[in-house]
């Protein structure tokens, strides 16, 4: 047995090192090689070296690592579409499986506490195959929205049933026992979903440098694990809801979740996995029938539960055949959850040695079953989504510019943000020469200013002009403020004409698609100030523009560079120029073709103007 520590670190580097590429050489999940190549190593296989604390707390940072990707990786935008059915589909994952483990617990002879306490192991589940879904790319599927979200309704529920049957157990029914704990949970709360993340956000405003960020990410999750844990609950749940609520602050595509990615799937993930190896004794199987015979029943239960959550899914939530086989190979995988379950049971007398020995080889079993299952599942669904989505990229050229100021760095990181697949990055002298630049070529613009960081920002504040909504690239344009609002988790608040607003919602709603939007109205490009009354410190201010000779051109336009530079220099702002065709074939525009206006309809239109401005003027008066 070795015991010397740098060697049993070199030796699980090299496992980690190894495992991948002999996976994917023999089409296993690495998942299920991390497990056996911990069981191979630990205690209760080669006996290479016993259980380390190293180990055992890097692995520990590897489970939280995966409830923060998941938390952080939520698409907002989407989640909010999703977040009722999120919450029911967590009473499915839980009480199905509960209600079945109460029954077959009861049927094999167990008291009614253990019975309980069985049915909250059963309805508990671990997002352990997480990473799979991230590297296949799907986490804005509607099933994975759905899931993640449920997975905190389906802890939460699971230790409330632990923490009162432990109070039980020990005595501790009072009254103020259950005020303490709902005064730590609601502390607990409002540090982590409120307090943490405004330390953050200030912080990132006064430091960017990638170390000081990656550390600072890595502290509140700790602080927050540590606060789950002190409040009673469970320090994964801490890790979840500390990335929720730093979800705006951590762009998907943002260099620092490149980092936390990197150091999470390369060092804490597989040291989790090996962890939950060394725990697994194979010998039990050979020890006598009662285990085995146990273990059969527990897997046997967990999986049927958790099916028949992941059917009645389908049926609620309209998912395909092949999400309902995704929703449950994400939700029958069990670790951390299950351990402190059966922990804690066997400390207080409710579990015996059978049941904790069969309670750790269904992890070995769940675990290998989920790897393949979810593995199976996440490769369709993303070949399916390749093949039909209907992507809002465009495939040309973009054009990301910056107009007196050096902000080549900023430049490269929006076009990230953004998903632009091609970028030209221009940094031009003044607003004489980009405005040559931008009538000379026909591809769509970014003009960007930038005064904090990106990640930091609350709102993005969208003025539309009339008639934007026809011009021949308009939806590209949308889809850049949708993407923008979707990785930092700003909510958009569009200023447009009744018309426009119309279309707006509708591309709005569209199904997978979905931007979180509120809308003002604005009769002409003439009211583009009042946006300077609502704008807030955090705020970036979006335009719309366009080229001359255009459906949407307006003579106003050519006052934005001073009016920004006037009323919004110490925000983050960001003018928008539709691709002009520039000669070619011809393609329809978004909506419909413009008449042209006659000089009739324009004294009409400005007489009605005029007239609401003032009848707007006379209301503000008598207020």
């Amino acid at each position: 047995m070795i015991s010397n520590s740098l060697a049993i670190m070199s030796i699980v580097l090299g496992v980690i090192l190894l495992v991948p590429p002999v996976c994917r050489k023999i089409h296993v999940p690495s998942i299920v090689g991390f497990i056996l190549a911990g069981i191979a190593l630990g205690p209760y296989g080669l006996n290479i070296f016993a259980e380390s604390e190293t180990i055992r707390v890097l692995g520990k940072m590897g489970m939280l690592y995966i409830m923060l990707q998941a938390g952080v990786e939520i698409d907002m935008n989407d989640f909010s579409q999703y977040k009722r059915s999120a919450v029911l589909f967590g009473f499915y994952t839980f009480l199905i499986p509960f209600a079945l483990g109460m029954l077959t617990s009861r049927l094999m002879g167990f008291g009614w506490a253990t019975c309980a306490l069985m049915g909250a192991m059963y309805g508990s589940h671990t997002l352990m195959t997480y990473p799979i879904v991230s590297r296949y790319g799907i986490q804005k599927n509607a099933a994975v929205n759905i899931v993640v979200g449920g997975t905190m309704v389906a802890i939460t529920l699971s230790l409330l049933v632990l923490a009162g049957l432990k109070s039980h157990l020990t005595g501790n029914e009072s009254p103020l026992f259950w005020w303490a704990l709902a005064g730590k949970i609601a502390l607990f709360a409002v540090l982590t979903l409120w307090a943490f993340p405004w330390v953050v956000q200030k912080a990132f405003k006064r430091q960017q440098e990638p170390v000081f960020c990656f550390m600072l990410v890595m502290t509140v999750l700790m602080l927050s694990a540590f606060l789950a844990d002190w409040a009673g609950l469970e320090g994964i749940l801490g890790a979840f809801v500390c990335g929720v609520s730093l979800n705006r602050l951590v762009p998907n595509r943002s260099s620092l979740m490149n980092r936390i990615n990197f150091v999470g799937n390369s060092i804490f993930v597989p040291l989790f996995l090996i962890d939950v190896g060394m725990m697994i004794d194979i010998s039990l199987c050979w020890h006598g029938w009662a285990t085995i015979t146990i273990a059969a029943v527990m897997i046997g239960t967990k999986l049927a539960g958790k099916w028949l959550a992941a059917w009645a899914a389908q049926g609620s939530f309209h998912l395909s055949g092949m999400e309902r086989q995704l929703v449950f190979g994400l939700t029958h995988a069990t670790a951390a959850g299950t351990l402190a379950i059966v922990t804690i049971g066997y400390q207080v007398g409710l579990f015996n040695s059978e049941i904790l020995n069969g309670a750790v080889l269904m992890i070995l079993v769940l675990c290998t079953i989920s790897s393949f299952v979810t593995e199976h599942a996440a490769k369709q669904i993303a070949l399916q989504e390749e093949a039909k989505l209907e992507s809002d990229r465009t495939e040309d050229e973009w054009l990301v510019m910056s107009v007196g100021e050096d902000l080549h760095d900023q430049l490269k990181e929006l076009s990230h943000l953004s998903s632009l697949p091609e970028t030209e990055l221009v940094q031009s002298d003044d607003w004489a020469d980009a405005r040559q630049i931008i009538e000379q070529r026909g591809k769509s613009t970014i003009v960007y200013h930038e005064v904090q960081p990106l990640n930091t920002i609350n709102r993005l504040l969208v003025a539309v002009p009339r008639y934007a909504e026809k011009e021949y690239d308009f939806i590209s344009c949308f889809g850049q403020i949708r993407r923008l609002s979707s990785q930092i988790g700003a909510t958009v608040v569009f200023f447009a004409n009744e018309d426009t607003q119309r279309v707006l919602k509708a591309m709005s709603r569209r199904k997978g698609k979905y931007l979180r939007a509120s809308y003002r109205e604005m009769g002409d490009w003439e009211e583009v100030l009042m946006m300077a009354k609502e704008a807030e410190k955090d705020d970036m201010i979006v335009m719309v523009s366009s080229r001359h000779a255009t459906a949407s051109y307006n003579p106003l336009f050519e006052q934005i560079p001073d009016m920004l530079e006037r009323f919004f220099r110490q925000h983050n702002y960001l003018i928008l120029y539709p691709e002009q065709q520039m000669g070619g074939e011809v393609r329809d525009v978004f909506l419909t073709d413009i008449p042209q206006p006659s000089r009739t309809w324009r004294m009409v239109t400005q007489t009605k103007q005029w007239f609401l401005r003032l009848l707007r003027r006379r209301q503000h008066r008598k207020k």
